[in-house]
């Protein structure tokens, strides 16, 4: 009896790997969270500040949702939670972003990018957990934990220093 193997869907893997930043060999996870700034920077630099807002808002909702589901059938052809679906890396770091101000000046996109990492890296009050969560809801929750950690840290930065 011959059995038919199933293919990996296209779409799938564009979404799970952000557009193939994930098949980076060193750092899938920080070019994943590259690729979020390289969407993101344009609408904040050329943007009025209720768009970029909006805009990123909206493709966080989307994208969670979406990549949870991509991120699942991932798993089915690449083993549990693999290194190449980084559209969590995406979702999470727009998170952070989020708390970019309107008036912001350079640094505080780098602060927040670095504060994603680490958050994402290190895994802390509870984000190692939400790795624990089934299938692809447990891919995309800890990042974006990470990534509201990173963002409620950048406004604290924000209100302490600016």
């Amino acid at each position: 009896m011959m059995t038919t193997k199933k293919k990996f869907p296209v779409s799938h893997k564009i979404i799970a790997t952000a557009c193939g930043f994930g098949f980076f060999p060193y750092g899938p996870g920080t070019m994943g969270a590259v690729f979020a700034v390289l969407i993101w920077l344009p609408l904040f630099l050329w943007c009025p500040y209720d768009v970029w807002i909006g805009v990123t808002i909206g493709l966080t909702l989307l994208f969670t949702a979406v990549g949870a589901w991509s991120s699942g059938i991932a798993e089915d052809f690449w083993g549990e939670d693999p290194s190449r679906v980084v559209i969590d890396e995406v979702v999470g770091m727009w998170i952070t972003l989020l708390a970019v101000p309107c008036h912001a000046v350079w640094w505080q996109p780098v602060v927040a990018f670095i504060l994603f990492r680490f958050y994402d890296i290190a895994k802390p009050f509870g984000v190692r957990q939400m790795e624990k969560l089934p299938g692809g809801i447990g891919i995309m929750a800890d990042d974006v934990l990470a990534g509201i950690y990173g963002a409620i840290t950048l406004i604290i930065i924000n209100w302490l220093f600016v």
